[in-house]
């Protein structure tokens, strides 16, 4: 009985391991930003981004001004991202964001 319960506790805590690595929450974020002009714009962007934990920046469409991140574990919230781009001199305007 002692051995069940043993091996039983190993599982139920591997899978309570499991389980929580797999639920780890990955967003995806759309912003929408004006002022974007040029590849150097991207560089500055992203090495902003890429300081806060847990965001890895991914792409940035100049044209459309959408500059898309991952984030896991973490959320950007409006009031972050406005002070971020506005560092960075470009105007923040909204985003969206998906789970992955």
């Amino acid at each position: 009985m002692k051995k069940f319960i043993t091996h039983y506790l190993a599982g139920a805590l591997l899978l309570l391991l499991f389980a929580n690595s797999t639920l780890a929450d990955t967003s995806i974020y759309s912003i929408r930003v004006d002022g974007l002009a040029c590849p150097y714009c991207a560089y500055g962007i992203e090495k902003k981004l890429n300081q806060i934990d847990g965001v890895k920046f991914m792409d940035m469409d100049l044209e459309k001004g959408i500059v898309t991140v991952e984030a896991k574990d973490t959320t950007l919230d409006d009031q972050q991202l406005k002070q971020l781009f506005q560092d960075a001199g470009f105007t923040y305007r909204s985003k969206q964001e998906s789970v992955k």
